[in-house]
């Protein structure tokens, strides 16, 4: 279950993850099936979908579950609530003035209370032995198996947390909404500082937890980088694992990139070379051979370091250095790097938003 899923729907490296890890199982023997919410534009890339279940009622309109096959044989469930995620915005989880949608928790609420009907195989008569969650806009799936109390087989449950400052926070108020108990708003439950936390509900009542490397789950038992979790996360320290992500090699190959202008492999550096003039020409920057160009395809946030990066321009500028930057984050920093580009054109380039060929 997850928010968003390469190459349907995709704002970051959690769109990679969900859309590669199941192919990348499948010659084990693994079965995987992808559950997501129905953005514009995402059956697009499901030809010959149908749909196999009706959903009356779910919260606040009516919806359907729809099943289909990518290209690439990646088999998805798509949530298809019109009233939910038929929208135009900033993405998946914004809207058209920069800032949340005000029913994110009915949005992704009802992600996972289909994701725990899925999981209770009382949907598309498939039930999986494993339903792995993915960040908060999946992990309120735990709370509704744990509370369910008519199951007689409840699946495991793994909860990948791909960045913990992102914790799914909500008005108290807002847990009528969701068709939990009132036993859920508990200390001890996703209560998190008077509101409610999704991502708390997930790694409270997940069976086992995961971050994308070692490293982060380290870090994320401490006070400075637990973001407020670090003590709930010690007392599940035991049920913690680090993996860290890698790429999908026949995606991200520069020798067969459609997206290349050049093909280039280790074998045929000098060819990059062709790739680098493509790109400075393309983002305005002075066409120089010599000139080291640094590229950063990020979420632009301090938690990145990208507050470190404007800090130190100045420096890399002066010793002949470009920059190019794609992504979007925090207001002050995307202006930050728009000043960069306004004052230092040919040498700085922003392209704020994402763009998978670019």
């Amino acid at each position: 279950m997850t928010p968003e899923c390469y190459p349907l729907i995709k704002t970051g490296g959690l769109a990679d993850v969900a859309g590669a890890l199941p192919l990348a199982l499948a010659p084990s023997g693994v079965e995987a099936r992808v559950l997501l919410p129905a953005y514009p534009g995402v059956r697009d890339h499901l030809p010959g979908a149908r749909k196999v279940a009706t959903l009356p009622g779910l919260f606040g309109g009516d919806g359907a579950l729809i099943n289909g096959t990518t290209a690439d044989g990646l088999q998805v469930w798509l949530l298809d609530a019109p009233h939910l995620f038929t929208r135009k915005g900033g993405g998946p989880y914004l809207g058209p003035d920069g800032h949340d949608w005000p029913d994110n928790h009915l949005r992704f609420g009802a992600l996972s209370w289909v994701g725990a009907e899925l999981a209770a195989g009382r949907l598309g008569n498939w039930q999986p032995q494993l339903v792995h969650l993915h960040d908060w806009q999946a992990a309120l799936t735990a709370a509704y198996l744990h509370f369910d109390k008519t199951l007689l087989q409840r699946p495991a449950t793994l909860l990948t947390i791909h960045n913990l400052a992102f914790q799914g926070l909500f008005p108290a108020h807002t847990l009528g909404d969701l068709g939990l108990p009132p036993a859920a708003l508990a200390v001890d439950g996703m209560e998190y500082w008077g509101n409610l936390s999704f991502l708390k509900a997930g790694v409270q009542w997940a069976d086992h937890l995961s971050t994308v490397s070692p490293t982060y789950a380290r870090e994320i038992l401490t006070p400075d980088q637990g973001m407020g979790f670090d003590g709930l996360l010690r007392a599940r320290a035991h049920e913690l694992t680090g993996i860290a992500n890698g790429i999908d090699d026949t995606v991200w190959n520069p020798a067969a990139d459609p997206a290349v202008l050049t093909p280039y492999s280790a074998r045929r550096l000098p060819a990059k070379a062709a790739n680098k003039t493509a790109l400075q020409v393309e983002l305005g920057l002075h066409v120089r051979v010599d000139a080291p160009l640094f590229c950063v395809v990020s979420r632009l946030t301090t938690q990145k370091g990208l507050d470190l990066l404007l800090g130190s321009l100045p420096r890399l500028l002066a010793r002949g250095a470009q920059l190019a930057v794609l992504g979007s984050g925090d207001r002050s920093l995307e202006d930050g790097f728009r000043r960069a580009a306004e004052t230092h054109p040919g040498q700085v380039a922003v392209h704020i938003g994402y763009d998978e060929p670019l």
